[in-house]
């Protein structure tokens, strides 16, 4: 039956039963099989294009509806998401029957045509050339397209409708996250379910807590005292809702250090297993750090902070354990020694570290010696006084659409996983600390950007193989079918491949169709025609969120803003561009990083400058200022308390700091809460926030808006000189090195930074610097200000200007290593001065 002659692909199988058989582009893999009986093949897996495998979904039609009976599916007729799986489900393995070619020994593979297939049989070893096999591959899957429905957005407050698209939590999901809070009140989520203390007394110290919902005699839950996580078990008589009396046990394993001037107590760790091996490494506790006290060190790169054990002093040695650095594998070999530490040499500023006792990230207040600042019970202070965004996840009354809470809370009490779990999932680890300690140690931001991409593709994508994402969107309704489309996925949709098409239009979707939908559609949200976003009053370029966006929008900002998070998250993952800059305390609540007083400048630098000018008033109450702040909504003025009764309160030189940090909380949170929620809530749908810890705000704008290429003979050109320039412009020797250093000396990344530091923001207008914006929308050049080293030793920049005073240097060295120290610190808050 059948010839043994040959084709260029491969050799004919003929099937074994005239049963019909399905087709696929797509090619599957089974184990090959030798010996007797009936040998399976092996499908050849085809060679996955980058940046995916090709697409086996036939275009969209528009005329008569035809039916595909070998993919199962009905013709599109409306625009939207479509979720595309292959289903093999209940189907039989193929039989066919092949023909062994002559020239094949027993052992050795060969290649047959099974259907539509290529199939590699192993010979078997009682077999010969020319000898007929039966072999069986698996059945091609059929694929399957489900039109997807848009989700509903949900109010996180229980009992509270909503508004701007959200609707209100029904009962049911607002009881499950009650009973969710409650058990994980005492894990990790802060205050909010704690263990609380009682007033100091002698002895051991006992705690209060409530037995969570759901737990019975006999049942452990999990409380967290003074920043450490304790197994308690519930007493017999005891049931949920009930107050128990604890008495933690002396601090022993869990403390940061182990004292070598004692024998270890035994190591009991909480710490998720890490594939990678542990390092020792040794400190000795600095001076004027006392048992309880924190400090901070360098270990492999990677900031630690270390908290002294008790019963050691300064002078002595203490041990920790880390994962040790690098992407797991590799040479272990001296992983059991131990690695003496030195100190970190570094300034005034808030600065992130990995806190050893829970493996998280955290930011501490690092003073001028490089001590641990703690900021309990201080007051507001303009230049080291900082605040984090805080996001607490709720589920929503869709699944596909979770909702949450958002706060500004100090810097130091918030903190972010050092790991990347992939919950939907379950608990698995899919980037370790390791792997992104190593990630934080890479010197150039290509590299990081590299790394970042890699564990996107590799490691949190959704393969192929288990489904993908259709889109299609007609040009005329750009906007509101990629909002059906984009809001009707679920968290795990996000992050598969997604396919693009234009209704109407032959094209085939290999890049260039997504890269101009997601520029097409952020062009559109950011428009400021639409409502939703204004130009900030420093920068036209730097985008910030309209407080009045609801009365623009008023059925459905909320959606635009969880939609447009989406977008970002996912052009992120995918490695598009966005075409929107936004101001630079935006990129800092993505990251989590600290916000400050001098955040303020950039949306509005005029407002900064009138609040920072109270400070120099010796009486405030002359200005008869309350606590309120004067809304302009399209023309309509309505004053809004900044703190409960905030009309009643008049600003005096007590009250001062508070009424600069209710500023503070006003403008760069609560004036757009509800809107910033959905935005970060759209963000976090598809990119996990620890992966973004290795990025600081400016790297992270290059990243989601481009590197942008830059003339610098155009920059040249439109750069006005003022100060001790203004007599001698371009020709005085400290401008000439820096247009030296700008041009032959820095990377388009560099430049791109440099362009934040003074215009703040790194995007160039289309047009050139020559149409370079200031903060009152007329032309603003930039600006090379020549000022005396006196009046500040490094470069320093006026945004609302986009000037920069720079030193009259006496050489071209010193002024390139004043200028990246001033653009580098930027990005960390440290003090320069």
């Amino acid at each position: 039956m059948g010839s043994s002659s040959s084709k260029p692909q491969g050799h004919s199988a003929y099937p074994a039963s005239r049963r019909p058989t399905t087709h696929s582009r797509n090619e599957a893999r089974s184990n090959g099989s030798s010996g007797s009986g009936v040998p399976h093949g092996r499908v050849i897996p085809p060679t996955p294009p980058p940046p995916a495998p090709a697409d086996p979904t036939p275009p969209l039609q528009t005329t008569q509806p035809t039916s595909h009976s070998s993919t199962n599916m009905t013709t599109i007729v409306r625009p939207g998401a479509y979720s595309i799986t292959n289903d093999s489900s209940g189907q039989m393995p193929l039989l066919y029957r092949v023909q062994i070619p002559l020239e094949v020994l027993p052992g050795q593979e060969f290649i047959v045509n099974a259907g539509s297939r290529l199939v590699r049989v192993r010979c078997p070893l009682e077999s010969r050339g020319g000898d007929y096999l039966s072999i069986t591959i698996p059945p091609e899957p059929i694929m399957r397209r489900e039109a997807l429905d848009m989700a509903v957005l949900t109010c996180a407050l229980p009992g509270v409708e909503g508004g701007g698209g959200a609707v209100r939590m029904n009962d049911d999901v607002a009881r499950a996250n009650a009973v969710r809070d409650e058990a994980e009140g005492g894990a990790g989520r802060g205050a909010v379910g704690g263990a609380q203390p009682p007033q100091q007394q002698q002895g051991p110290i006992t705690y209060m807590v409530t037995v969570p919902a759901g737990i019975s005699s006999g049942m452990q839950f999990i409380v967290n005292v003074e920043g450490q996580n304790m197994m308690v078990t519930c007493p017999p008589g005891t049931q949920a809702g009930m107050n128990l009396r604890i008495t933690p046990p002396a601090p022993s394993p869990t403390v940061q250090g182990t004292s070598l001037d004692r024998p270890p107590p035994p190591e009991e760790s909480s710490r998720p297993p890490m594939p990678q091996f542990q390092q020792m490494y040794e400190v000795v506790v600095p001076a004027g750090v006392y048992p309880g006290q924190s400090f901070t060190i360098l270990a492999d790169g990677q900031r630690v902070l270390v908290t002294c054990p008790p019963n050691v002093r300064p002078g002595m040695k203490v041990r920790f354990e880390l994962p040790r650095g690098g992407s797991g594998g590799g040479d272990q070999s001296g992983a059991d020694d131990v690695k003496p530490l030195e100190y970190e040499s570094i300034k005034d500023g808030w600065a992130r570290t990995l806190r050893v006792t829970d493996m998280r990230f955290v930011w501490v207040r690092m003073n001028e010696d490089g001590g641990v600042v703690n900021p309990e019970n201080s007051r507001f202070d303009i230049k080291h006084s900082a605040y984090t965004r805080k996001m607490t996840f709720l589920e929503g009354n869709d699944k596909r659409m979770r909702t949450g809470t958002l706060s500004l809370v100090p810097a130091n009490k918030s903190s972010v996983e050092s790991c990347v779990m992939n919950g939907d999932l379950g608990s698995e680890t899919v980037v370790t600390y390791a792997e992104i300690a190593a990630a934080h140690r890479r010197g150039s931001y290509d590299e990081k950007v590299a790394w970042f991409q890699e564990m996107c593709r590799e490691r949190l994508r959704v393969k192929w193989t288990d489904g993908h994402v259709r889109i299609y969107v007609r040009r005329g309704m750009m906007l509101n079918d990629s909002i059906e489309a984009v809001m009707s996925l679920g968290r795990t949709d996000l992050r598969k491949y997604w396919r693009f098409e234009f209704m109407g239009e032959v094209g085939i979707d290999a890049g260039g169709v997504a890269r101009e939908w997601f520029q097409l559609v952020t062009e559109e949200v950011f428009n400021p025609d639409m409502g939703l976003w204004l130009p900030s009053a420093s920068n036209q370029m730097a985008m910030r969120i309209n407080p009045a966006s609801e009365i623009s929008c008023p059925e459905d900002h909320l959606i635009h803003f969880r939609f447009l998070g989406r977008v970002m998250g996912k052009a992120l993952f995918d490695g598009q561009l966005v075409a929107g800059h936004m101001v630079r305390h935006m990129y800092k609540h993505i990251l989590g990083w600290p916000v400050m007083f001098e955040d303020l400048k950039l949306p509005d630098e005029n407002y900064y400058n009138s609040l920072k000018d109270m400070l120099e008033m010796n009486n405030v109450e002359d200005l008869s200022v309350d606590f309120t702040f004067l809304e302009n909504d399209i023309g309509e003025k309505r004053p809004v308390d900044l703190i409960e009764g905030g009309g009643d309160v008049t600003v005096t030189n007590d009250n001062l700091p508070e009424f600069l940090e209710a500023n503070l909380k006003y403008h760069l949170m609560d004036r757009v809460k509800p809107q910033l929620t959905e935005l970060l809530l759209g963000f976090y749908d598809v990119i996990p926030e620890s992966l973004l810890t290795i990025f600081d705000f400016q790297e992270l704008e290059l990243l989601m808006c481009g590197v942008p290429t830059m003339d610098i003979d155009d920059w040249m050109a439109n750069t006005s000189y003022t100060g001790l320039f203004h007599q001698t412009g371009a020709n005085t020797m400290t401008c000439q090195w820096f247009w030296e250093v700008v041009r032959d000396e820095f990377n388009q990344e560099t430049r791109a930074r440099l362009l934040q530091f003074v215009t703040g923001t790194s995007g160039v207008p289309s047009r050139g610097f020559s149409v370079l914006q200031g903060n009152d929308n007329s032309i603003r050049l930039f600006c090379l200000h020549g000022i005396n080293k006196k009046e500040s030793f490094y470069p320093r920049s006026h945004t609302c200007f986009n000037r920069l005073d720079l030193p009259v240097y006496d050489s071209k060295e010193e002024l390139r290593e004043k200028l990246k120290i001033a653009i580098t610190t930027s990005a960390t808050g440290f003090d320069i001065e």
